[in-house]
């Protein structure tokens, strides 16, 4: 199959696949689901960041490249604290639900992330083993839609707009692979991936701890239960993703 195929076929099965992992925080109606999906979200945000992302760029780029992990975590923060504009600042009113700009932050975070796995895609198709990497970037995307959707519906969005953010989330996948083609010739993506693997990793820690786990420990003791399990579970399917699909799988 040529080039055009493959991207066709492989990023409309991930962009249906995250609209599946988008459903299942659509259909929590009881506040200890929708913690325990939040507090799983931040289970696999801190799994992708420490069992994918900071091994892979350890890997590629050395100690140097782990200089970049802050740089993501200051950069949202700067972003969600300066450029997106807080709806309210203080309790009480918002103690109920998240800031609507943390949406946002987290569909940032993501989807930048998101474009390197589309660069990645690119390059395998390239060198003809693209499926292998189409698998692993489907694996991780589902999981990653699901955080995404639980945090959107934490901030009460509605279940169109979750999905035109899935949707679009999922649609960086072949942005990134045309993005590797249209600049291949310019950009060494070699040199430059495990740089932008622990800036990602630094946003995804960012969106876990000042997003996620905050908003799970405000609840009473059943839903702060409901996200520990959520949590260990979170971590636990991002554990299992790295030995089944390799030390160095693209997430």
């Amino acid at each position: 199959m040529p080039f055009a195929g493959q991207l066709v076929v492989f990023s409309g099965v991930i962009v249906l696949g995250a609209l599946a992992g988008a459903a299942l925080p659509l259909r929590a109606s009881t506040a200890h689901r929708q913690v325990g999906f939040l507090a799983f979200a931040a289970g696999m945000m801190f799994g992708a960041a420490f069992f994918h992302m900071l091994p892979e760029a350890f890997h590629g780029g050395g100690t140097r490249a782990l200089f970049m992990v802050p740089a993501g975590f200051v950069f949202l923060f700067i972003l969600e604290r300066y450029v997106l504009v807080h709806v309210c600042e203080e309790p009480p009113d918002c103690v109920e639900h998240l800031h609507p700009v943390k949406g946002l932050t987290a569909f940032v975070g993501l989807s930048a992330h998101t474009i390197f796995d589309g660069v990645a895609l690119g390059s395998a198709i390239a060198e003809g083993v693209g499926l292998s990497t189409f698998f692993a970037i489907a694996a991780h995307k589902i999981p990653s839609s699901l955080s995404l959707a639980a945090l959107l519906k934490a901030e009460r969005r509605s279940p169109a707009k979750i999905l035109a953010f899935v949707a679009a989330y999922g649609l960086m996948v072949p942005v990134g692979a045309l993005l590797y083609f249209g600049l291949d010739r310019l950009i060494r993506f070699a040199a430059f991936a495990p740089l932008a693997l622990a800036f990602s990793a630094g946003s995804f820690l960012y969106i876990a701890v000042s997003d996620l786990l905050p908003h799970v420990n405000r609840h009473g003791k059943q839903e702060r239960f409901q996200g520990v399990v959520g949590l260990l579970l979170g971590l636990g399917l991002l554990l299992a993703l790295s030995f089944l699909l390799g030390d160095h799988g693209h997430g």
